[in-house]
């Protein structure tokens, strides 16, 4: 992977991370304390919509499939980052959950990175 590639990677990580958390701060208390069906419908739908954005972002960089894994783990970096000083004080950073939905958010974090780092890891050993 270029290296200017890998830049573009880890700022568009860390933009993805810093969008993402504005909007759980703003609607997290509908999708994470509502209803179960809320709550799995993000769970199953965010980390699939997250890998298409990250396969987007790979084609338009035309980023060859034997460098995903690589890119994908520039992107997910700054917010696992981002995410564990946020899961330490998260009452703080997302002020309208309930402490107790740390758990559930952070189950649904782990997820997501997961399928991200799954999905791109296939291309690349599809790509070998």
């Amino acid at each position: 992977m270029k290296a200017q590639s890998a830049v573009v990677m880890v700022l568009f990580g860390g933009t993805f991370w810093v969008l993402g958390t504005f909007w759980y701060q703003a609607l997290g208390v509908l999708l994470f304390e509502t209803t179960r069906v809320r709550y799995w419908m993000n769970f199953l739908l965010t980390p699939l919509v997250s890998a298409l954005v990250c396969v987007g972002v790979f084609r338009w960089q035309q980023m060859p499939s034997a460098d995903w894994a690589s890119a994908a783990l520039l992107i997910a970096l700054p917010g696992m980052v981002g995410e564990a000083v946020l899961l330490s004080k998260f009452t703080s950073w997302m002020p309208k959950m309930q402490a107790s939905s740390a758990g559930e958010y952070s189950g649904f974090l782990f997820a997501t990175y997961a399928l991200v780092l799954a999905v791109a890891e296939a291309f690349t050993l599809r790509a070998r």
